[in-house]
Formats: structure tokens, C-alpha cells, sequence
């Protein structure tokens, strides 16, 4: 099993950077909308939905959907997404309870329209947008900020889990997960942040609202970890496909930053660090 994680991680790293940081504007919105669309015909078996046509049929419809939206001002979308993940932490919370006002097929499917759509919307804001932070005006390395803020809560959850994690997050949810862990990671989230700041140039100010920016969108993407967990709990599956050899399917490996993408977008646009950009 290490061998194949191994070997599909060396295979993908090159694909994703390159899709990610090489493509112009354009390429960009088409490489990461093909990654959604892979995304939503896994989330299409989360949904119940089993047939294999009827699951295609779905990633059509969010890839029509998120063409629909080249034009549409990302904003209103980035607004829909908070919303929506604010509303998401009470369906963890509740969890088992409420599952039967949301456990039907087509409320299953929309919410994976609500989890997919904005973090396309957030990304390509950030990607086609007006940025600056201190002396840094690249929004490539926005795109990876809001990447790493992700991984480094998940190694400081990782490791504040394993020392002190006894009080557990949401055990009906993900047993593994504990508050330990949560603090551990908003706290490496924190530093790392600080780190940036100062790497940038940014000014006192800055870098306090960029700790706070980044502390709220660590949170979140706990969020997006928990909320797939609970629909792969409630439909009983274990990955979200076998795409990816040795890591399951592409929602387990971008479940977080569904979730941290749009908040970071927004935040940072209310700040007034990112402006709306053209095509």
C-alpha cells in the first residue's frame, strides 16, 4: 500500500503543480473545473446516486453549472458558500439527529453542489483577481497560502492529536478527530501565518488580519473534513472512489480545501486585499 501511495503521489504532484501554477487563466479554469467534475461523480455515489450513467449525468450538470458561472460576480457565490458552512456545523454537530431532513438523494446532491461549486468560484477568483499583501502582488502564491494553511492544520492536528487527544471532536462523525487536534492545528496555522507576514513585508496590521483570516479558514476546513466524513458514514463507504491508488478518491484529498478555498476568497476580498479580475 506505501508503494502504490508512493508511486500515484509522484505521478500527481507534477500534474497538479504544473495544472495549477503553469496554465494561464484560462487552462487554470479548465484543468481545476475537470478536478471538480471528477469530484462531483464521487460525490454522486455519496449522494446514492449508484447507476453509472445517472453518476456522469451529475458531474455534467456541476460541469454545466460551473461554466454557467464564468461570468457570474464570484462574491455573491463566496457569500453563499460561508453561509452554507456555517449551516453545516449544525448538521455535524446534530449528527445522527436532522439526517432525515437532508439524507434523501436530491438533498444530497445539492449540497454537493454547494461543497464543489464555490471552491471552483474561490479559486479562480484568486487566480484572475487583483492581489496585495505587503510587497507580495502574486496570487499563485495566494492559491498556495490557502493550500498550505490547510496542510499545516492537518500536521498540527496530526501531532497535538496523538500527544493530548482524549476529548473527541466529533465522535459520531470521526472518531479520530479531537479537540486537542483542532487547537493544535489553529495554533501551527497561527505561527505559520506570523512566518508569512513577515516573509511579505506586511505591516503590523496585515499580519494580525492575515493570523485571524487564517485561523477562521483552518476552522472551517475542519468543516469540510467532517461534513464528507459524515455523508461517507451515512451512505457507508469508506473512500469517496478508488481514483487515486493508495489515497481513495479526489474528495478525500480535497474535502478541507472545499471548504477553505471560498472563506479565504472572501475574507481576503472583504479586507480589500483581493480585487474581482477579468478573464
Amino acid at each position: 500500500m506505501l508503494k502504490t501511495r508512493i508511486i500515484t503521489a509522484l505521478i500527481l504532484a507534477p500534474l497538479a503543480i504544473g495544472g495549477i501554477f503553469f496554465l494561464p487563466p484560462l487552462g487554470f479554469a479548465l484543468f481545476t473545473g475537470a478536478i471538480i467534475t471528477l469530484g462531483a461523480w464521487e460525490w454522486a455515489n455519496m449522494s446514492g446516486i449508484a447507476a453509472p450513467a445517472a453518476r456522469v449525468a451529475y458531474a455534467l450538470v456541476v460541469a454545466a453549472v460551473l461554466y454557467g458561472l464564468l461570468n457570474v460576480p464570484a462574491v455573491a457565490v463566496l457569500w453563499l458558500a460561508l453561509f452554507w458552512w456555517g449551516l453545516c456545523f449544525l448538521l455535524v454537530r446534530s449528527y445522527p439527529a436532522g439526517s432525515e431532513r437532508w439524507g434523501s438523494v436530491p438533498a444530497r446532491a445539492i449540497m454537493g453542489l454547494l461543497v464543489l461549486v464555490p471552491a471552483w468560484v474561490g479559486l479562480n477568483h484568486i487566480r484572475t483577481g487583483g492581489f496585495e499583501f505587503g510587497d507580495s502582488t502574486n496570487n499563485l502564491l495566494v492559491i498556495l497560502y490557502v493550500f498550505c494553511v490547510v496542510w499545516v492544520a492537518d500536521i498540527g492536528a496530526y501531532f497535538a492529536g496523538r500527544a493530548f487527544g482524549k476529548a473527541k471532536l466529533a465522535p459520531r462523525v470521526s472518531p479520530g478527530k479531537s479537540w486537542a487536534g483542532v487547537w493544535g492545528g489553529l495554533v501551527a496555522v497561527a505561527v505559520f501565518a506570523v512566518i508569512i507576514g513577515m516573509l511579505a513585508s506586511a505591516t503590523v496590521a496585515q499580519s494580525v488580519l492575515l493570523v485571524i483570516a487564517s485561523l477562521f479558514t483552518g476552522l472551517v476546513s475542519v468543516l469540510g473534513d467532517l461534513l464528507e466524513s459524515m455523508l461517507k458514514r451515512f451512505r457507508g463507504i469508506k473512500d469517496s472512489s478508488q481514483l487515486l491508488p493508495g489515497h481513495g478518491g479526489i474528495m478525500d484529498r480535497i474535502d478541507s480545501l472545499t471548504a477553505a478555498i471560498p472563506v479565504f476568497a472572501l475574507t481576503i476580498t472583504l479586507i480589500g486585499w483581493l480585487t474581482a479580475g477579468q478573464w
